[in-house]
């Protein structure tokens, strides 16, 4: 995933940003512990989003601790669940697509990202080997989706909903796992499904102008042909977009959220949406992460 599942920060609570960090933060810290120090470069908002939503629907204690920040130990850091199995999966989870989505760099990128991909991926094959012994799962599902994916960019006749289905199906899968029983896991695949979605396609957008002057796939450039065929796209996307969310949040609606509610509803109801416009419209700016 690709960093779009933020928070909006101005909206949320002191207490709720200071508890998101803690989290965020804790995610950075598992990603050392159990890969790399270098691994925690590849910390992004949608696994700090996994790890919130895993834990707030899990009856499993969850503690707080204070320490330093790693990278700067002159600055105080709180850590939520660092020994968490949640904290472990999303971290886990998170080696698994990053080294899948280096692959797919090597495969699609121009010739100075596919040197730099090889010259990382040593490191990423390795914390991928290890996230895979712990959890096959997430192997399964992610290694599913990027076979999937490279079979449907192939396919001339590919339309949007085509190329949104492998990221939407690895979410829904990802997110099944997560489930205690039967209803929880229609409600959490209906979740990751819509969301997985909105991912894609907002991904797609934002990397549009990118594809079309190196030549990758994009399922939208079939539907450009001028300038003004690119602001009626912008607006069709939009409404895609907001049905993929929308979606998403009647089914995270049903879940029985026990912990971190007003930081999973901020992002659901004010984080994608202000990703949306920034993208879409250039309205509002994204949230700096050196800010946390």
């Amino acid at each position: 995933m690709f960093g779009y599942v933020q928070i909006e920060k101005s909206e949320l609570l002191v207490k709720e940003y200071e508890t998101y960090k803690s989290i965020y933060c804790a995610l950075c810290k598992t990603l050392g512990k159990e890969y790399s120090v270098f691994a925690r470069f590849i910390l992004s908002y949608d696994f700090t989003f996994f790890a919130a939503l895993s834990m707030g629907v899990h009856d499993q204690k969850v503690c707080f601790n204070k320490g330093r920040c790693t990278f700067n130990p002159l600055k105080k850091c709180v850590f939520c669940g660092t020994g968490n199995d949640n904290m472990k999966k999303a971290a886990a989870l998170s080696v698994i697509t990053a080294f899948y989505k280096l692959k797919d760099d090597i495969r699609d990128g121009r010739i100075g990202k596919k040197i730099r991909s090889y010259l990382v991926y040593p490191f990423f094959s390795r914390w991928r080997k290890k996230a895979a012994q712990k959890y096959p799962e997430y192997e399964e599902a992610v290694s599913a989706m990027s076979q999937m994916q490279e079979q449907v960019e192939e396919d001339q006749m590919c339309h949007i909903d085509m190329a949104a289905e492998p990221t939407a199906k690895m979410l829904a899968s990802v997110m099944e796992m997560q489930a205690k029983n039967e209803m929880e896991k229609r409600i959490f695949s209906e979740l990751g499904y819509h969301l997985g979605r909105w991912i894609y396609f907002i991904d797609a957008v934002d990397d549009l102008e990118k594809d079309k002057k190196d030549g990758n796939f994009n399922p939208f450039l079939k539907y450009i042909k001028d300038e003004g065929d690119n602001e009626n796209l912008k607006k069709y996307c939009n409404e895609v977009l907001n049905q993929s969310m929308c979606l998403s949040y009647n089914a995270y609606n049903l879940a029985d959220i026990k912990r971190f509610k007003g930081i999973l509803d901020n992002i659901y109801l004010k984080g994608l949406p202000f990703v949306q416009r920034k993208v879409l419209f250039g309205k509002g700016e994204f949230n700096d992460e050196e800010s946390l």
